[in-house]
């Protein structure tokens, strides 16, 4: 039988990391640059908040654990990791004008040697008998649920009974939309990426949109990385335990037509398919199951011919995007 009440929370679940991702690459490429290190970015998120929680573990036990410090140290350390893999991304492609594609799929490349190699080396330190890290004290103030959730039954299971990082997630997506569509900054930073010539003949700062709006972006989706490890891997850092959720994060930005608000409802749908497989009866047939894991892919494909072959504007990616801006070409 499909268990429809513990398929939704853990659809939900699995979608927020995906819902930081796309929110942080839509910021980015609404700039005009195509940051294909969007995975490694959130490895590179992760890892930093780990290695902030795992000291802090060890000079302070469990029991004594300040739960804001418990929760801010890794956040930060998450947080600055981000923004030096945004800010490296940015020196690249904006002031020395390198490829936007080679640089983010070297970025990739760099964040998952970079994870992979601290966090094994966190692995070798604590002499764990299997490869992996176990966080246990700071996943307890990351996965704690609203505290009246229990009462509330199967609402306060679908609705209530998250993190306080998927929350953060949903808003960051409400506030994107409205800053985009609703400011003057976001109207520049649109123009910036639609037409940067146009923009910058209008007094509009090309570079410091590009800058801003690249490691703004590369913050969120490394939130995206710390929400996987701490809340929904209950603290468990593995090694290439991520799978390709950064590539789906940038699918997603397509399959909401470059519009965070859409990419709320969009993650939870891309989170249901990704772990569909769990809870669909496929007996021992594994080639069944391989296909249900195909479907997340399949429906991207399918929408990104869709949005092709649509000609409106809206539903088009920014004009400029992963073009490199020459002021003296204006």
């Amino acid at each position: 039988m499909f268990d429809i009440l513990s398929f939704l929370p853990r659809a939900v679940m699995q979608g927020i990391p995906l819902l930081l991702g796309s929110t942080g690459e839509t910021l980015t490429e609404k700039s005009g640059n195509l940051n294909l290190g969007i995975p490694g970015v959130m490895y590179v998120g992760a890892i930093c908040g780990v290695i902030g929680s795992f000291l802090y573990e060890q000079k302070v036990p469990a029991d004594q654990m300040n739960a804001v410090l418990a929760v801010g140290i890794p956040m930060v350390c998450c947080l600055v990791g981000s923004l030096l893999m945004g800010l490296l991304y940015c020196f690249l492609t904006v002031t020395l004008r390198a490829n936007q594609n080679v640089t983010g799929l070297a970025l990739t490349t760099f964040g998952v040697g970079f994870g992979n190699f601290f966090g094994g080396s966190i692995i070798k330190l604590v002499d764990s008998e299997v490869p992996s890290i176990v966080l246990s004290a700071t996943n307890r103030y990351f996965s704690a649920s609203l505290p009246f959730a229990s009462k509330l039954g199967v609402v306060g299971k679908v609705l209530f009974s998250y993190g306080f990082l998927a929350y953060i997630a949903v808003i960051i997506a409400i506030i994107a939309s409205y800053v985009l569509n609703r400011t003057r900054t976001g109207l520049h930073l649109r123009a910036v990426g639609e037409n940067p010539q146009t923009a910058d003949a209008a007094g509009i700062n090309v570079v410091k949109y590009k800058y801003m709006a690249t490691c703004l972006g590369s913050m969120i989706a490394g939130l995206g990385g710390l929400y996987y490890v701490m809340d929904y891997a209950a603290g468990i850092w593995s090694n290439n335990a991520f799978g390709d959720r950064g590539w789906l994060a940038i699918a997603l930005v397509i399959f909401t037509v470059w519009k965070p608000s859409w990419g709320i409802l969009s993650s939870f749908l891309f989170g249901g398919l990704y772990i569909l497989h769990q809870y669909i009866p496929s007996g021992m047939n594994l080639a069944v199951k391989e296909l249900y894991k195909m479907i997340p892919y399949v429906v991207t494909i399918i929408v990104l011919i869709i949005t092709s072959m649509r000609n409106k504007r809206e539903s088009q990616p920014p004009a400029s995007l992963g073009l490199p801006y020459f002021r003296e070409e204006r």
